[in-house]
């Protein structure tokens, strides 16, 4: 199955969830009620308000001619709400580090882990830092997944500082010749302040490690939490500047639609998205795909 396969299958449970409700609504007259009945559907499949009423203005504006005319100007419109696909990319002075936040549960590591399967097999050199140093395992899971990458890793006992894990992981890649470094944190909830300051010394920390450090502050956000994972994207923003979005477990989620509030409201690309399990299961972000694979 092709990439557009692939994405189109992984959103048929949001297609499906926004598909007879849309149908429903553009087969009509498009009369003012008709128009606050979208604005609901499109809310209701987590495109969040913003995003919605832009929307559904522009449609109020558009006055399409028919059903079909309705969906493809929604289409066009969404496509320039999320704009052009953003992937994430190797650049800057060596090492390039990219550091991964999130909270617990949502397949940070697991994104690491194909993430740097990714990287190695177009040629990189990877080092995998396990600033994680509270959760039970959490180092030896990414060891696993360093071994089954072919990349590197640097760790220290539980319960070291996560800073200076990471400051160490950069300081080995310069020494080693190391092209990537990517920093594994511990999850955490977005709503408990000492962990989030915890998360702002990590950053400050590899700053002073490497001057361009992190290139990159990836948020990977579990795609079945809806309208509580754009909650998440504002904290860890606000914390530590997230340069983009990995959308993890899209393959099963409902709400996909969470991807258009994300842009609308805080700005933020995704870069990723999980569609399964396998290592080959991380793809990069096409909008035009995605659009697609939503509206059909």
């Amino acid at each position: 199955m092709g990439v557009l396969g692939r994405l189109a299958e992984g959103l048929k449970k949001t297609r499906a969830a926004l598909g007879q409700r849309l149908e429903g609504v553009l087969s009509s007259a498009l009369t003012e009620e008709a128009l606050e009945e979208l604005e609901e559907v499109l809310i209701g499949a987590d495109m969040g308000v913003e995003a919605a009423l832009e929307l559904t203005q522009a449609l109020r504006q558009a006055r399409p001619r028919d059903t079909e005319e309705a969906r493809e100007f929604l289409k066009a419109q969404a496509l320039r709400l999320l704009g052009r696909g953003q992937p994430l990319v190797v650049f800057g002075q060596r090492p390039f580090v990219l550091m991964v936040v999130g909270v617990n549960g949502t397949g940070k590591t697991t994104t690491i882990g194909k993430l740097a399967h990714r990287w190695v097999s177009e040629g990189h050199s990877v080092l995998l830092a396990a600033a994680d140093t509270f959760r039970a395992a959490a180092a030896e899971q990414l060891e696993l997944w360093a071994r089954r990458a072919g990349a590197q890793v640097v760790k220290q006992r539980p319960g070291a500082d996560p800073a200076a894990v990471a400051f160490d992981a950069v300081k080995a890649a310069q020494a080693r010749g190391i092209e990537v470094v990517i920093v594994d944190t511990a999850g955490r909830l977005h709503t408990k302040a000492p962990l989030m300051e915890e998360l702002k010394k990590v950053k400050r920390v590899l700053g002073k490690a490497h001057p361009e450090a992190p290139q990159e502050v990836l948020l990977v956000l579990d795609a079945t939490t809806g309208q509580n994972a754009l909650r998440q994207a504002r904290m860890f923003h606000q914390a530590v500047a997230v340069t983009g979005i990995a959308l993890a477990k899209l393959d099963g989620s409902s709400k996909g639609g969470m991807v258009l509030a994300i842009r609308k409201e805080l700005g933020l690309a995704v870069r990723l998205v999980g569609l399964g399990e396998g290592l080959e299961d991380l793809r990069d972000f096409d909008p035009q795909e995605f659009v697609e694979g939503i509206f059909g």
